[in-house]
């Protein structure tokens, strides 16, 4: 069975409207019959059994059957603040990111930021790149959300964007005496997630990181790549504080 977002405006009157890529999708590649049944989520963390009914050129529309909460989103929302790196490892990080569960993910440009982002437009075409990756990898680890990219920011925007995290982590190979046993007996329903790139944060960003609350934890006696990091603290959080440790 197809699994599909869409909008909750489009969800009216005990009818669906699927458009764009995926009503295309649906028509074309799955070739699906009115009659067959599709699971369509609303972004907000409800899923809906729909029954096809009708299929256009620009349009799918189905008639709901049930809906559900969905079982699939963790309890914690975390965000994750990636320092960009290079190449396509973003890709790889956007991707694994959200099958771990993550919520939002924010592309941060630090002093150690080797890729370079001409102008706005550059930015936006990256970030949208990114968000398709999202919402293409919620849809095959079957999501209740489709976490959002946002448009890259500078360190100190990053910083301003976590304050409103009730626990806010920055992964550094030089931190002391702190490691991710910091989230056990915890609970909290919001983290922040910091992790730089290739060649990690400068000694004045983790400083200011610091002022601001984080905690630097270490990932232990071997330095991990940045695509890596990441998604280790992220398993790490989902086993302490999220739902995989069940």
């Amino acid at each position: 069975m197809g699994r599909f977002f869409v909008d909750p405006g489009d969800i009216e009157g005990g009818l669906v409207r699927i458009t764009g890529g995926d009503a295309d999708h649906i028509r074309r590649v799955l070739r699906v019959k009115p009659g067959e049944l599709l699971t369509v989520c609303d972004g907000r963390g409800t899923d809906y059994i729909v029954k096809v009914e009708e299929l256009k050129a620009d349009r799918v529309l189905a008639s709901v059957v049930s809906s559900e909460r969905t079982a699939t989103e963790p309890p914690v929302l975390v965000t994750l603040f990636q320092g960009i790196p290079k190449w396509d490892k973003m890709d790889f990080i956007v991707q694994k990111s959200v099958e771990l569960g993550v919520s939002r993910i924010v592309p941060v440009i630090t002093e150690h930021t080797v890729v370079r982002l001409h102008d706005k437009s550059d930015a936006g075409k990256k970030a949208a790149r990114w968000q398709k990756i999202a919402y293409e990898a919620a849809k095959q680890c079957q999501r209740g959300i489709a976490p959002r990219v946002e448009a890259p920011v500078d360190y100190a925007e990053a910083l301003d964007m976590a304050r409103d995290s009730e626990l806010a982590l920055a992964a550094h190979e030089k931190a002391e005496g702190m490691s991710l046993k910091v989230l056990r007996g915890l609970k909290v329903r919001s983290a922040a997630v910091l992790i730089g790139p290739e060649g990690g944060f400068s000694p004045g960003e983790i400083e200011r990181a610091l002022d601001r609350g984080f905690k630097c934890v270490s990932l232990g006696p071997r330095i991990l790549r940045t695509e890596t990091a990441g998604i280790a603290v992220l398993s790490v959080i989902m086993y302490e504080l999220g739902d995989m440790g069940r």
